[in-house]
């Protein structure tokens, strides 16, 4: 049996295009259009993973599923292969944000570490949000001001629709002519990062917000 490797964003990213061909299927175009439209939701897949092995490839494959049963059952195999997000200890944590002495930390035995891009909590006292990534093969954290907007907006991480907050990080640009120059990069986000994390497709975005944050 072949070793868990689909991504959290990866496996959200094939259940978008699924259901993308349920929803082109419900409006009874022409068959011919059904097939090109399941074609190239089954080349995007096979896209997500470049250097996949013939048996991933075999696993990925939908292009033979008819029925939304068969898209369901699917769905429910390849959960079978996601790979977890990063054990991770407090102490971990800890080292990460070395400065904040006073820092809250999130209910690590209580995390469904198979649905998750990244990890990320809220301290609502101090306004502040901490976010925890794989970049590079290292775990990385940033700790971002959180201010909450209750409305509705894009998501620069997830890209949908949903309740969000702005947030925003100070960092140290490295400056020749100006050592004490800095630079403040802000965004929009999920206020819920549970909501966010079931909606990436791509983690791009907060791989390149992530590497700027901490000058890496």
């Amino acid at each position: 049996m072949t070793d868990k490797f689909i991504k959290n964003e990866q496996f959200n990213f094939i259940k978008k295009q699924i259901a993308i061909i349920k929803d082109t299927a419900k409006k009874n175009v022409p068959p011919s259009i059904l097939a090109a439209e399941i074609d190239l939701a089954n080349a995007k897949i096979m896209d997500l993973i470049p250097n996949s092995s013939l048996e991933q490839q075999e696993i990925l494959d939908l292009s033979r599923l008819k029925t939304d049963e068969e898209y369901e059952q699917f769905i429910d195999r390849i959960a079978s292969f996601l790979l977890p997000f990063p054990k991770i200890t407090e102490q971990q944590l800890k080292k990460m944000f070395p400065k904040n002495k006073k820092l809250k930390l999130p209910d690590l035995a209580n995390i469904d570490h198979n649905k998750l891009t990244y990890l990320s909590w809220n301290d609502l006292r101090s306004n502040k949000k901490f976010i925890v990534y794989e970049v590079d093969g290292k775990m990385v954290g940033i700790e971002c001001k959180f201010t909450p907007t209750n409305k509705k907006n894009i998501c620069s991480i997830c890209n949908s629709l949903s309740e969000i907050a702005y947030f925003s990080t100070i960092v140290k640009t490295k400056k020749t002519k100006n050592p004490d120059y800095y630079k403040s990069i802000g965004n929009l986000i999920c206020s819920d990062s549970g909501e966010c994390n079931k909606n990436i497709t791509n983690g791009e975005y907060l791989t390149a917000v992530i590497k700027e944050s901490l000058g890496m």
